[in-house]
């Protein structure tokens, strides 16, 4: 029983910081790329909107499969 809650938390801890990292990066490439070219603003933020609903919607997904697999029935 130990040995699965293990697996569950560390499934779910790599679930939780994949999408965390990939934010984390895109904030920097907005950061990085705003001030090279502080007038293309418009077009950077929605860039990275799209990226965070993705980014986003990929954490909910793999947060709910990770539910649906370790599920007691």
């Amino acid at each position: 029983m130990l040995a699965e809650t293990f697996i569950i938390l560390m499934v779910m801890f790599i679930a939780v910081m994949g999408p965390s990292v990939v934010i984390s990066v895109l904030g920097y490439a907005v950061i990085k790329a705003l001030s090279r070219n502080p007038s293309a603003a418009s077009k950077i933020f929605m860039g990275m909107a799209i990226m965070l609903v993705f980014v986003e919607a990929i954490s909910i997904i793999s947060i709910l499969i990770i539910f649906q697999l370790f599920s007691v029935k």
